[in-house]
């Protein structure tokens, strides 16, 4: 009790009935009231606020003490709790040399393309700020960085449905549909999966041929001068060829795919030249992209270098290798903030990325957006 008082005292330099404030030690003698204004005043302090109750509520002398005095209101206290706890949980505790501090790491690194999670899991001993904080601070507007520089917040349009063009294979999809692949994962269930899908920019320009490891979740992309199923088994034929038939069998034993016309040619995938089987394709069920979910959201990082609309035909395989470079080395929440690229290499070794002609990038010189393929 004695503490809640003394934390919660109200001072008041009131006088009594027909006699104001006076508190100088001299002020019997003197007779005048100037207080502080004199050189000769000296503080008069009662001796029982020394001691408990410390205040003045009780005092039977209250009614004619000139004295500094002291109260304690239960109703102010409260009010006061009540500002104090409002006052802790609003705004932000730091100061604005620690703000500077926070934006010059964070900052440079968003205008990159990197997210907030990517940024404070690769400088926890740096930042020393938990991410929650980061976008509060963010938010605030406190940092360079705005809330449009943050890629998970800008927002997509719908997509366009594709039109229907001739099949190489009309019958590809006998034995290779959705259902099909489900009953050979469940007769297979340590089977790696592989998905496959087309990045386009521009119609009638290049286009990409996107291949994502599940489990690691890298992907390897080949950009292709046109989006026929020609473009993707030559593809698949030099990547036998670069691997040998056991590393190409391990790597791409089942393959899942979209419905896509450039994919309907699956037994030139399928087969060697002397008719030995290498992998098996599978086809999604029409208008179903989230049966390959996979891929479909790791092609938002390839959006944030390339923005949908925009021509792949300036770009060489050089720069496509880059850019996948560096959406390779970005760390992923899911992968206990491990990159793609080096779950993969612990998997599948290093002489494997090498022949897939992988680079692992620094996590703070990644870059993804535009100004990458510059």
């Amino acid at each position: 009790m004695s503490r809640e008082i003394k934390s919660h005292l109200i001072v008041r330099e009131t006088g009594a009935y027909g006699r104001p404030f006076n508190n100088c030690l001299f002020r019997y003698d003197c007779g005048q009231i100037c207080n502080r204004q004199c050189g000769d005043f000296k503080e008069d302090i009662c001796t029982l606020l020394s001691k408990t109750p410390y205040v003045c509520n009780g005092c039977s002398k209250k009614g004619r003490c000139t004295l500094r005095k002291h109260f304690y209101s239960a109703k102010d206290a409260q009010n006061e709790y009540h500002l104090v706890l409002t006052e802790t949980r609003s705004g932000i505790d730091v100061d604005e040399d620690e703000i500077s501090r926070i934006d010059g790491i964070i900052s440079s690194l968003v205008f990159k393309g990197q997210s907030i999670h990517h940024i404070c899991a690769n400088n926890k001993d740096v930042i020393m700020h938990s991410e929650k904080t980061i976008y509060n601070y963010i938010d605030y507007g406190l940092l360079s960085a705005i809330n449009l520089d943050l890629p998970r917040k800008v927002r997509y349009r719908p997509r366009k449905q594709l039109k229907v063009h001739f099949k190489v294979d009309k019958a590809c999809r006998i034995g290779r549909t959705y259902e099909d692949f489900l009953a050979f994962i469940d007769a297979n269930p340590d089977t790696p999966v592989v998905e496959m899908d087309t990045v386009e920019g521009k119609k009638g320009g290049k286009v990409l041929l996107t291949i994502h490891f599940i489990e690691p979740q890298l992907m390897v992309t080949f950009i292709r001068t046109a989006n026929t199923s020609r473009s993707v088994t030559e593809i698949f034929q030099m990547l036998l060829h670069t691997l040998g038939p056991e590393e190409f069998r391990r790597l791409f034993f089942v393959i899942l795919t979209d419905n896509g016309n450039e994919f309907s040619n699956p037994a030139a995938i399928e087969f060697d030249k002397d008719g030995n089987r290498l992998t098996y394709v599978f086809y999604c069920d029409p208008s179903s992209p989230y049966q390959k979910g996979a891929i479909e959201n790791n092609h938002e990082l390839i959006r944030r270098i390339v923005p949908k609309g925009e021509s792949f035909d300036p770009y060489e395989q050089d720069k496509i290798s880059k850019m996948m470079n560096h959406i390779n080395s970005y760390t992923r929440k899911k992968l206990n903030d491990k990159s793609p690229l080096s779950v993969f290499s612990f998997l599948h070794g290093s002489d494997v990325v090498e022949k897939l002609g992988l680079e692992h990038i620094p996590s703070n010189d990644i870059i993804l957006n535009p100004d990458l393929l510059k």
